[in-house]
This record gives C-alpha cells, sequence and structure tokens, in this order.
C-alpha cells in the first residue's frame, strides 16, 4: 500500500469514528494521529537526499565559501587516474605545459577519473569526487592557439582549465569567451559572449547528465551562479603581475593562480626566495580580495598551507613547484 492509500485509510478512520463517544473518539484521533506521524517519518520515507546545486565539487565548496585543496599531475596512465578519482582532494589538473600535449591520453584520463561508478552510488548523484583540470602549452598571449585546445578539453569533459602566463586583461577576455556557449536570449548572463562551438558528446557520457542539462551547467562559475567551469588565469610575468587589478575584474575569472615558484620570480630578475615575490604574491592576493576572486597558491607543507589559508588563499595547490 502506497503512503497516500495509507493516509487516505486514516482519513477515513477518523470519519467513521464520529458516531463514537466524546472520550472515545477523542482517544482514536490521538492514536491515529500517532499513526499517521510514524508513517510520514518512518525510516524509508524521508526523502531522497537532493544533489548538489553544482556538479563540480571544487565550484560546489567556493560557492559555499569554502577553501578548495588539490594537486597535479602528469601521468594519464589508468591506475594513476584511477587514483586521481578518489583522492582526498577537490581538484587534480593534468599538466601539460611541461610535458606532451597528448590530448588523447587526456581524453582516457577524463574517463578513468570521472566516471567512478563507486562514487556516484556513494553520493547518490553525479558530482565526482574530485574535479578535473587541466593546464596546456599555450600562454595567454597565444589566443589562436588557446581556441582549439579549449574547445576540445572542454568537449572531452574537463572542468575547468588553468590559462598560464596570462597577461592582461583583453587576453582573459578572449579566453572566457573561448570557454562560453553563445547565450540564449533568455540567459542573464549575456556577457561576455561566447565562442565555443557546440559538441559535448563526450562531456555528456563524462559527467553523467542530458545534453541540455549540460547545456545548462556548462557555463563559467561565479558569472553564472549555477555554472560548473573554472576559468583559472596564471599570473606568471611582471605584465601580468602588474595588470592583475584588471585581469581580475574580468567577468568569468573563476581563480587567479600565481606562477611565482618558477616563471614570475624570473621575470622579476630576482631568486625565488626573495622579497619582491612574497611581496608579488601578496600584491595578487590583495586584487583577488578587491574583486572578489579566488586566489590559488602552491604550498608544499601543512605549516605554508595554514599560513596561507589564513591569509585569505582559497584554493591550494599541493605538491611540486610550478
Amino acid at each position: 500500500m502506497t503512503k497516500v492509500n495509507l493516509v487516505l485509510s486514516c482519513l477515513l478512520s477518523l470519519r467513521r469514528l464520529a458516531a463514537r463517544s466524546l472520550g472515545q473518539r477523542v482517544m482514536a484521533a490521538v492514536i491515529v494521529f500517532v499513526a499517521l506521524l510514524v508513517l510520514l517519518v518512518a525510516p524509508g520515507s524521508v526523502p531522497a537526499q537532493q544533489a548538489p546545486l553544482h556538479l563540480n565539487p571544487a565550484v560546489e565548496k567556493l560557492a559555499h565559501g569554502q577553501s578548495i585543496i588539490g594537486t597535479q599531475t602528469d601521468d594519464m596512465s589508468l591506475q594513476n587516474c584511477h587514483s586521481l578519482a578518489r583522492l582526498d582532494f577537490d581538484y587534480a589538473y593534468v599538466d601539460m605545459e611541461h610535458g606532451p600535449l597528448n590530448l588523447d591520453g587526456l581524453a582516457y584520463c577524463i574517463a578513468a577519473a570521472m566516471v567512478d561508478k563507486a562514487t556516484i552510488l556513494k553520493k547518490g548523484n553525479a558530482q565526482p569526487n574530485v574535479a578535473l583540470f587541466a593546464r596546456f602549452p599555450a600562454y595567454g598571449r597565444d589566443l589562436e592557439s588557446n581556441d582549439w585546445i579549449v574547445k576540445q578539453a572542454l568537449d572531452m569533459g574537463l572542468m575547468g582549465i588553468i590559462f598560464n602566463g596570462v597577461d592582461n586583461k583583453e587576453q582573459m577576455m578572449r579566453l572566457v569567451q573561448y570557454m562560453r556557449y553563445p547565450q540564449q536570449k533568455t540567459s542573464k548572463y549575456q556577457q561576455p559572449p561566447g565562442l565555443r562551438g557546440y559538441a559535448p558528446g563526450n562531456a555528456v557520457f563524462a559527467w553523467g547528465i542530458s545534453a541540455a542539462e549540460y547545456e545548462r551547467r556548462a557555463d563559467l562559475w561565479p558569472l553564472n551562479p549555477e555554472g560548473d567551469l573554472l576559468a583559472i588565469p596564471m599570473i606568471e610575468t611582471a605584465e601580468g603581475l602588474k595588470n592583475v587589478n584588471e585581469i581580475a575584474s574580468v567577468p568569468g575569472v573563476g581563480a587567479i593562480f600565481i606562477g611565482a615558484g618558477g616563471d614570475l620570480h624570473q621575470y622579476l630578475g630576482v631568486p625565488q626566495d626573495s622579497p619582491e615575490v612574497e611581496r608579488a604574491r601578496q600584491t595578487i592576493l590583495a586584487a583577488c580580495k578587491a574583486h572578489n576572486v579566488v586566489c590559488g597558491i602552491t604550498a608544499l607543507t601543512k605549516a605554508d598551507v595554514d599560513k596561507r589559508l589564513k591569509e585569505g588563499w582559497k584554493m591550494i595547490r599541493t605538491g611540486r613547484g610550478e
């Protein structure tokens, strides 16, 4: 018997009580009320846990004001990508700036890392345990190179892209456009206009949702509060540092990551441990805070992680330096 039928049966019983004495009616009504209450809150009758607002677990945490912790890899083997799927991290990214540009391997890794039935069954929804991002050889200034890489990477099912060496607002604006579909007329988030071509077959499979649902979710957070994609420019040059406030102001920037461990200190012409590098970090952090943008940094020890979180960095990457 369904819960609806049981409720109707109880109500019918209450109607039959009308012919009895007042005391009997009161006592019977109390018994029926208690039965209804037990029925409605009994184990198995509680509605299933609601799916998260975001399929991207990193965005889900950031949208609730929490920090995210992640790592990087250049190993796209089946075993490593399976292990990535079950790490105690919020995100991982495949580094193809300093390793081979292997798009076949990336597609293989996405399928291995994001289609984890055990996680789906445990969570009760299609959100993976770890969001998978990637970083490619092209720099922010290489706009034509980024065009096709962004399109193919997102169509594979990535949830975010880290862009090397973004130097100015114009570069970042174009990168944001590459990650967005042209918007429907009814969209509240028309700008910047999207330039991404539509062919999300593999992404739909990796995300475990319909094409229509993917189209709705495949937009940039926090520009679109319901978006599940992250655009993450890296500040790695003296010019990028000079323009960081303008870069942070671009609608669609999800986080800004500092490349102080390698490129930035070289562009500044100083050793990695010099005070100028730490001042550069704080300049970038201040720009992030001023524009309410998540700020990312590498922290290799627990003490360093705690220090950076306390300063206000919201995206921490562990592992080797940039």
